[in-house]
């Protein structure tokens, strides 16, 4: 279950720091180190084009080491207050490309923002179709030295502007910024013009769901037999998510919680297997788990790094023989933070453990979500992993406000189709939401998988029904395999249960959602190995 965290998140971290992946190969856009810029008695004037909000609290000035930086400051005896400039960036050159803006910042005394997407500010006012985006870079507060700040982002294909800000919001402080740099990181593509598409198996499609952790044999049997499901994505989750004992347990602990869980797994095989399912592993709970930021540790720590590799060469190993299971799903919603010198960031990770997987196994499926959140968005920030037999990841959840309306301090009685977040939204919408993951499957000739898409069962009269209906009708019109979250987890997503929040208990009769699903999974085609006595 997602948390408020996953939808400010999914805002304002969109690959913060992952551009360090993307360091080959930029194709320079603009440059600002202010040195061109003359000093005299008064403050010295902003470069062309840069259009400050204040005359006040905003100059060009030496710095202690003798460069020229831009500085923004808001005294305390004022209040908090916003102060910032802007440049309006060439969106011809920049329309459906990869783009880093990149800084150096230094600050002091700057006070704890209102809400988290307030603060030190260097984030772009991205316009297209109507709808603004404000991808940015999250900062600390208080007082820190000169440290380089990264963000990389998808420009529209339809963008019709595009602004660069940066300053300070809502907040007392000061904040210096120098070497401000916008640059165009190209795209790699998979030479894949002759090859057969890699889905690793050999059926239509797999639709199935997301199962939790206490499911027993009769539900797996049910599910399979009954309800005609093909796959499921079985959680190696640790009693929670995003936080779980993983944020502070030591290597040892994790090891032995996770040797449980796949015992668990182990036992479960010959089930799935009489009910003719596919099984997705699915590791959400990496080692380290997540830290407050819901980053996860595997992107701070050498020693985390080198135990999610060794974990998953292990994993394949155990399983490199079961018929049963499908693939491997690396990370759920990997979330990589500021990633420091010397450590890997998602797209090398996933790579490296990748290639040390297809050594150990060479046929089941690896499967990758991006960063962050295995958003539908964030797939564009992402290049194909140079290892065979990858399938990509997406979930769907989107828009946020209205999927997990009740969730949390998430708002209610937001009704699908309709206006959510001042944006109208229906399949069309929804179309244009999974148009990136589209684009990536046709240009590098891959598969995809959604792994997760729901909406919460409250949602008013029939939204929640007609929100999955579209959704499933996309996936399956692209040709997509999938995943619905979840089948006998936690109530708020069951379509056992119907739309009243306090009533804990499954309906006598089957709620339209319920036959939603049970009316594709009856299109199923079943594994080969159902059709055989168990081994």
């Amino acid at each position: 279950m997602k948390t408020l965290w996953w939808h400010i998140f999914a805002i304002i971290s969109m690959s913060l720091s992952s551009a360090a992946v993307y360091a080959q190969e930029a194709v320079p856009v603009l440059r600002w180190d202010f040195e061109n810029i003359v000093e005299g008695q008064n403050a010295p004037p902003l470069p062309p084009g840069w259009i400050p909000s204040s005359q006040q609290g905003i100059a060009v000035e030496r710095t202690g080491q003798g460069n020229m930086c831009l500085h923004v400051w808001v005294d305390e005896a004022g209040g908090s207050q916003s102060r910032n400039i802007r440049y309006r960036l060439p969106v011809d050159k920049l329309r459906g490309q990869r783009v880093r803006i990149s800084a150096i910042v230094r600050a002091k005394a700057v006070s704890q923002p209102p809400n988290p997407w307030n603060g030190i500010k260097c984030m772009l006012r991205m316009e297209s179709g109507g709808e603004i985006q404000w991808p940015q870079i999250k900062l600390p507060v208080g007082d820190f030295d000169w440290r380089p700040a990264q963000l990389v982002v998808a420009v529209p294909e339809d963008c019709q502007q595009i602004d660069l800000i940066v300053g300070l919001e809502n907040v007392t402080g000061e904040v210096w910024f120098d070497n401000i740099a916008v640059n165009i990181i190209p795209r790699k593509k998979l030479n894949c013009q002759n090859g057969e598409v890699f889905k690793g198996h050999n059926l239509p499609r797999l639709r199935g769901a997301m199962i939790g952790p206490h499911m027993t044999d009769a539900d797996l049997l049910e599910f399979g037999k009954v309800w005609k499901a093909n796959h499921i994505r079985w959680q190696l989750i640790w009693n929670g998510f995003p936080h779980s004992p993983a944020d502070t347990a030591t290597l040892d602990e994790y090891r032995q919680w996770l040797d449980g869980a796949l015992q668990r797994l182990e036992a479960a095989l010959p089930v799935c297997r009489e009910a003719g399912i596919l099984v997705t592993i699915d590791l959400h709970t990496p080692p380290g788990g997540r830290n407050k930021a819901l980053e996860c540790r595997i992107f701070h720590d050498r020693e985390f790094q080198e135990a999610f590799m060794n974990i998953w060469e292990n994993i394949a190993r155990r399983f490199v023989h079961s018929d049963v299971v499908w693939g491997y799903d690396l990370v759920n919603e990997p979330v990589e933070g500021s990633v420091p010198d010397g450590l890997m960031n998602w797209q090398q990770l996933a790579e490296e453990t990748a290639r040390r997987v297809r050594a150990i196994d060479p046929r089941h499926a690896i499967i990758i979500e991006p960063a962050p959140w295995g958003s539908p968005s964030s797939i564009a920030l992402f290049d194909p992993i140079d290892a065979p037999g990858v399938v990509y990841s997406v979930h769907m959840y989107v828009p946020h406000a209205f999927t997990h309306q009740g969730v949390y301090d998430n708002p209610m009685g937001i009704v699908y189709p309709g206006t959510i977040d001042g944006k109208w939204y229906d399949r069309d919408t929804l179309r244009r939401v999974l148009e990136p993951v589209r684009r990536f499957q046709e240009e590098n000739g891959v598969h995809i998988y959604i792994g997760e898409f729901s909406a919460i069962r409250w949602a008013p009269g029939d939204s929640a029904y007609q929100y999955l209906k579209d959704c499933i009708e996309i996936f399956e019109e692209f040709g997509w395999d999938w995943a619905y979250h979840a089948f006998r987890e936690w109530d708020g997503w069951s379509v056992e249960h119907g739309p009243d929040r306090n009533d804990r208990s499954r309906t006598a009769t089957p709620t339209d959602r319920a036959l939603l699903l049970r009316s594709w999974y009856a299109k199923n085609v079943k594994p080969e190995f159902s059709e055989r006595k168990n081994d």
